[in-house]
This record gives structure tokens, C-alpha cells and sequence, in this order.
């Protein structure tokens, strides 16, 4: 039969699980989670399998990387290019923010592999579903590192910030590529 001991020491024990299953719960629902990237879309930065942490914490900057919630039901994880306001354009493989061309340094290993043609086809805002010569307020414009195999703001247009889950930049496994992501 169990003493009133006993049963003190199961309702502590009790209460302890009960506390860390809301700490967990908390900690994954509003500061952190883990996601798994499917496809190849932002190859070579990442990698199908990699899985890595969402920080849900603060607004996305530019050339960070965010996962969201695609219009199609799926979570899509994809580079930040344009913030609200901003004019977008490619012309001639080269990236121009607000008429300013900007350098794209984790592109790089795929242009040395681009033999004949470009690896970001010419592009402004207009000609895209956003359909403006900005990026509206409250969105993103997001595009995959692999631009020959992404579908991103070229095709499905602005991002919601509400449908951002948040941004990632830590590779946790597979063990021998756990890195930091650098913009």
C-alpha cells in the first residue's frame, strides 16, 4: 500500500513532466523548431534531408533565409531578396535592389558551373505574379539559391509576412554538415 510519501513523490514527479511537456510546447510554439528541407530548390546551400532550427524570433532582413507557409499547403524554405518597398530586377545574371546592383556570394558555385546561359534569367517586379514595381508593404519577395530549379515569388508572387514561420540559419544534421548559414 502507498504512503502518503509516496504518493507526495508521484505528485511531484507528476507536476515536474507536467511542467517541462508546457515548457517544450512553448519553446518549439513561439521561440523555436526544427524543419527538414525537401527538394533541391535551395542547392548548393542546402541540401535535401538537412534539418535544421527556425528561430521565430524578429523580422526577416535581407538575404536571410525563411521557411513559410506556400500557397499550395506545403512550408517552403527560401532566401529573402526584397523587403516591403523595394524595386527588384535581374538583368544580365546580376541582382539590382532599388536600382543599386547587389553581390550574391552563395550563388557563386553554381555560376562557375554555368557553362553557356544564365542562371537567374532577366526579370523586374512587374513581369512577376507580384504584378507592381514594388514589393508590397507586409511582404517578401523570396527566391531559391537554385534559380533554375525554384519555385519562389517568380511564380507564386509576394509573401505574406503572416504566413512566415521565421528564418533559419543553423544546419544541425546530417552531423558531418552542421554549419551557420552566413547571408
Amino acid at each position: 500500500m502507498a504512503t502518503a510519501k509516496d504518493k507526495n513523490e508521484i505528485w511531484e514527479w507528476i507536476k515536474v513532466l507536467f511542467i517541462a511537456i508546457i515548457l517544450a510546447f512553448s519553446i518549439r510554439t513561439f521561440l523555436f523548431t526544427p524543419i527538414v528541407v525537401e527538394g533541391y530548390s535551395m542547392e548548393p546551400t542546402l541540401h535535401e534531408e538537412d534539418r535544421m532550427i527556425v528561430t521565430k524570433i524578429g523580422e526577416p532582413k535581407r538575404f536571410e533565409i525563411v521557411v513559410f507557409h506556400a500557397p499550395d499547403g506545403k512550408d517552403y524554405i527560401k532566401r529573402v531578396i526584397g523587403l516591403p518597398g523595394d524595386r527588384i530586377e535581374y538583368k544580365d545574371d546580376t541582382l539590382y535592389i532599388n536600382g543599386t546592383p547587389y553581390d550574391e556570394p552563395y550563388l557563386d558555385e553554381f555560376k562557375q558551373e554555368m557553362v553557356n546561359g544564365l542562371l537567374t534569367g532577366s526579370f523586374t517586379l512587374r513581369e512577376t505574379p507580384v504584378g507592381s514595381d514594388v514589393v508590397p508593404e507586409g511582404h517578401l519577395f523570396v527566391m531559391g539559391d537554385n534559380r533554375r530549379g525554384s519555385t519562389d515569388s517568380r511564380h507564386i508572387g509576394a509573401i505574406p509576412m503572416e504566413k512566415v514561420i521565421g528564418t533559419t540559419n543553423i544546419v544541425y544534421f546530417p552531423i558531418k554538415e552542421i554549419k551557420i548559414i552566413r547571408k
